[in-house]
């Protein structure tokens, strides 16, 4: 069956609102625990559109880097970040944080592994901190030990880790965050050793496959490639973060292949024309076949989105993060799901 043009939202109205009853119904529970719960986006250097705090309760700004001598921090486009955090003028309660890292950004092992280059490093972010207004520091290494972005790396990397998140803490002040991004697979990281200086976990619960398989899907099915969300988070929970500590992360793109690309964001998949979105009521994730029969498309959309809170609040985790603000629609269709399922709005 062809379709002349891919809309998401009249299709998934209806399990919308049953997925928002659900997570309704727990909200006195969330309530009485004293879980206050956080939505995480991440806004990037590059583009140009400023994040609605009416959605958000936490910007991760990407990124900075560890600077070229291993003792600072650069930043990418400064006067962006410095423009997003002057947004807390006029919304005292949002958090702004600085995520320092991303795939392919290195020097992390050099200046972990030298105990002057990581103090100075840990002191300047405290700078950055206080220039920028910021509420704390987000650290978005991919990965200790661990070569993959063609990074430099080192067996030190863990233990070194945990020295840098200590250093970091001290010098920020516990009324400051720490945060990170952890790799769905819960390695790389002494989460036991690091827990006592971090708030929260922000879990990359995507790319976790290519297409056709599922790359965020929430439970494992016979399309799910590699984890799927919900094995991500035991994951974690058996590396040792308490499980009110992870947040769940949520793409706002998919992953293509034949004639779709790796990488499409959701605002311009949902343009796509003459192809069938179906669903997938095991993984509770959609996908998109062509006029040939063939997987074409795998990505999250406001149903599959709206599971994922209810998986949140059902297992009393933190909150949701999504990557990133841009790759949404004109509407927020997809951060209004996301706001609004983790906030129960």
């Amino acid at each position: 069956m062809k379709i002349t043009r891919f809309i998401v939202a009249a299709a998934v109205s209806a399990t919308l609102a049953a997925a928002f009853s659900a997570c309704d119904s727990r909200s006195q529970k969330s309530s009485a625990e004293g879980n206050e719960k956080v939505v995480v986006a991440y806004v990037t250097s590059w583009t140009q559109i400023m994040p609605d705090p009416n959605f958000v309760t936490h910007i991760n700004y990407a990124f900075g880097h560890v600077n070229e001598t291993f003792n600072g921090v650069k930043i990418d486009n400064e006067a962006r970040l410095k423009q997003i955090s002057d947004l807390k003028k006029e919304y005292p309660d949002l958090k702004v944080m600085l995520s320092i890292g991303g795939w392919g950004s290195g020097r992390f092992s050099e200046m972990v592994a030298d105990p002057e280059l990581r103090g100075a490093f840990a002191k300047d972010c405290k700078r950055v901190v206080k220039e920028y207004g910021l509420d704390g520091i987000d650290i978005d290494w991919e990965y200790p030990t661990n070569g993959s972005a063609g990074i430099s790396y080192s067996p030190d990397d863990t233990e070194n880790y945990t020295l840098m998140m200590r250093d970091i803490h001290e010098q920020i002040g516990k009324d400051k965050l720490l945060t990170l991004a952890s790799s769905a697979t819960g390695q790389y990281i002494d989460f036991p050793a690091i827990m006592p200086y971090v708030d929260f976990v922000n879990i990359m619960t995507y790319d976790m496959a290519g297409a056709p398989k599922h790359h965020s899907a929430l439970y494992r099915s016979e399309m799910t490639g590699g984890l799927s969300c919900e094995e991500a988070v035991e994951n974690h929970v058996k590396a040792g973060v308490p499980i009110s500590k992870l947040v769940l992360g949520i793409p706002f793109y998919g992953h293509g292949c034949k004639e779709i690309s790796n990488f499409i964001d959701y605002n311009k998949l949902i343009q796509l024309e003459n192809y069938t979105m179906a669903w997938d009521s095991v993984a509770m994730a959609p996908y998109l076949i062509n006029p040939e029969g063939e997987v074409v498309c795998n990505y999250d959309d406001p149903r599959s989105i709206a599971l994922k809170c209810t998986y949140v609040h059902e297992n009393g985790m933190k909150g949701g993060m999504y990557w990133e603000y841009a790759g949404d629609d004109e509407q927020g269709t997809l951060r209004q799901a996301v706001y609004n399922g983790i906030m129960q709005k």
